[in-house]
């Protein structure tokens, strides 16, 4: 049975062992906080059989038997075939973390970072096995949504992220490979994008923050739970792809024109923003919203598994 090294215990940590874990693969989870790890051993065991409730896995207390924490990080990475790393997003910290983990890790191990945004050549330049190193981004929660950014530095071998793809690929991710390096990957550049487009809409006074949340949650968002926008645009003009270039094209061109000026993330505009999202939801509820976020992607999930739209 394979061995999964997870390194960080927290929420995105939590997740991967639940992923390694459901598909058959020892679990060590390791946190340089150690007095982090029991409670993060407890939550993963929750959420295993939040997942069950929802139809989602069998045998969740089968499964948390599979997740062990370790004491040390040697510990953690003793025969492990994989492992995911999960420390704060910042360059300092994951150039030291990866140089221990190419000391200690076996020479044919796969040691993949959870960052958000840091290209891998970053932070494994100056490694002697830095082949094997890689970006393998989640989407938070990992063991409910799927998708994961496999992104190699210049340096990285094309066996490390095909065998990454593979293990991705079968332990029940939909792994997806970004060719060239680019900060933020592929997911947080078109997030970005829309995000872009969503504050300047409320800088310049178009629309609310609500009526924009509206118009993707019950708009674009229903399609794009079952195809991507390149797709959707394939299927909305009766030649497809091509065809609704032609139609809409100089539409888009139009628009993108006033889209260059991007909105400063500060000031009135984040003031505007917060308050109106703390009108809708108040801090306290933070919390319990993210739970029930959580609930509402498993019961997606369930439903995309049965009507044949997962491999799950």
């Amino acid at each position: 049975m394979p061995t999964a090294a997870i390194v960080g215990a927290g929420l995105v940590g939590q997740g991967w062992a639940i992923v390694f874990a459901r598909a058959g693969w020892q679990v060590r989870l390791y946190d340089v906080a150690a007095d982090r790890l029991a409670e993060a051993r407890e939550l993963v065991e929750q959420q295993l059989h939040a997942l069950q409730a929802h139809g989602l896995l069998r045998d969740a207390a089968g499964i948390a038997v599979r997740v062990r924490t370790a004491d040390t990080l040697d510990a953690a990475l003793a025969d492990a075939s994989y492992v995911q790393e999960n420390s704060p997003e910042r360059l300092d910290v994951k150039r030291a973390l990866f140089g221990e983990l190419d000391a200690l890790a076996a020479p044919e191990t796969i040691l993949a970072s959870s960052t958000s945004s840091i290209p891998a050549s970053l932070f494994t330049e100056h490694l002697a096995h830095r082949h094997r190193c890689l970006v393998a981004h989640p989407v938070n929660p990992p063991h409910v949504i799927p998708v994961v950014e496999i992104s190699g530095a210049p340096w990285t071998s094309s066996e490390a992220v095909a065998r990454t793809r593979e293990i991705l690929d079968a332990v029940g991710q939909r792994p997806v490979v970004v060719r060239k390096e680019i900060e933020g990957f592929i997911l947080n550049r078109l997030q970005g994008a829309l995000l872009q487009e969503a504050f300047r809409l409320v800088r310049d006074g178009i629309a609310s923050v609500e009526d924009i949340d509206t118009t993707i949650k019950d708009g674009l968002g229903l399609r794009w739970s079952f195809m991507g926008p390149l797709e959707t645009i394939d299927l909305n003009a009766p030649g497809g792809i091509a065809d609704y270039c032609e139609r809409y094209g100089p539409m888009y061109a139009s628009i993108g024109a006033t889209q260059a000026d991007c909105p400063a993330w500060d000031g009135a505009l984040v003031e505007t923003l917060s308050r109106e999202r703390r009108d809708a939801l108040a801090a306290a509820d933070l919390a319990s919203r993210r739970f029930w976020r959580d609930e509402q992607l498993m019961r997606l999930m369930r439903h995309k598994q049965r009507n044949g739209e997962t491999d799950g």
